[in-house]
């Protein structure tokens, strides 16, 4: 028994070594984008240092049209990204409360997370199996939202370095830099508290994320936990509630609408305005050919696709 602690406190203090190890080189590249940055654009330094540690500290806030996933899930708050406000006021998730299970408990979850994960799952309502899911839905959502996803270990230092590259230039928040492993343990484990210590918890919950589950599993879970506007979470409720249709059946047009959805739900549900979800689903159509998982000739099919919804 003691052998199997100290084997524990060994594993754990590994992670925490590369935890630093990780926050260090993320510094460096926070610092050289920093200083590029001003000397670029040197006529508002004081304006960019609130866009550029934002995105630094705070790279989960979704931007108007293209930017970081919007997070509302079965297990966490929301942030609503519209056209005319912000996304400084969360909005509430009713099916949630917010979750505090003490120090310890979070303590020991960041560094023993497969129990914690699988009891999420097992709660679950229509928990839908990658089997049971479209191959090029999953292709499409990676191709759209995380293209180094089976690259990273849970985040990705070069995402960060290039959003904040983009979002210095234009000034703004338009490109995130939370991977689908961040998402993921924030749809399970977090609120959208904008701290550093739930910044530093997430990470290391994601680090410990990729250790105990397979790529294929977290994209798995991902699907299951995160919002598809409209009132519909996961996959399963989103594909029968936008098309009547179970998700295996889903053609490339409606996997490609889908998976266009996480980005900003509110915004691009096709029951709130069909024509932003529709040139939302030619951006991913557009990204999953880039990426190789469709031809010319689907994408171009796909393009011209019926969307017959539900409603």
């Amino acid at each position: 028994m003691s052998s199997g602690n100290s084997s524990n406190r060994r594993r754990s203090f590994r992670v925490i070594g590369k935890i630093f190890k990780y926050a260090f080189f993320i510094a460096l590249t926070f610092v050289g984008s920093f200083t590029a940055t001003l000397v670029m654009k040197s006529d508002n330094p004081a304006e960019l240092v609130g866009t550029v540690s934002d995105e630094f500290i705070y790279d989960d806030e979704p931007a108007q049209s293209t930017g970081a996933p919007e997070i509302k899930t079965l297990f966490d708050e929301a942030q609503p990204v519209t056209e005319k406000k912000s996304a400084a006021e969360p909005e509430r998730d009713p099916k949630r409360r917010e979750e505090s299970i003490g120090f310890f408990a979070e303590l020991k979850r960041m560094f023993d997370i497969k129990p914690a994960v699988d009891a999420k799952v097992d709660a679950m309502s229509h928990y839908t199996t990658s089997g049971e899911m479209p191959l090029l839905l999953r292709q499409a959502v990676v191709a759209v939202e995380d293209t180094r996803f089976y690259k990273h270990k849970g985040f990705d230092i070069i995402g960060i370095a290039r959003a904040v590259f983009v979002n210095a230039e234009a000034g703004e928040i338009r490109e995130g830099a939370s991977t689908i492993t961040q998402q993921t343990v924030k749809n399970l484990f977090l609120t959208s508290d904008r701290t550093f210590a739930r910044k530093i918890e997430e990470l290391v919950l994601s680090v410990n994320m990729e250790r105990n589950f397979d790529k294929d599993k977290i994209l798995e879970i991902y699907l299951n936990t995160i919002y598809f506007g409209s009132d519909f979470y996961g996959v399963h409720d989103a594909a029968q509630g936008y098309f009547g249709k179970n998700p295996i059946d889903l053609t490339i047009g409606e996997c490609a609408m889908l998976a266009g959805l996480p980005n900003a739900p509110s915004l691009y549900s096709p029951y709130v305005d069909f024509h932003a979800a529709k040139k939302r689903q030619l951006v991913v159509i557009d990204a999953m050919e880039k990426a190789g998982v469709i031809t010319k000739t689907e994408a171009e099919n796909a393009r011209i696709e019926e969307i017959v919804l539900m409603q």
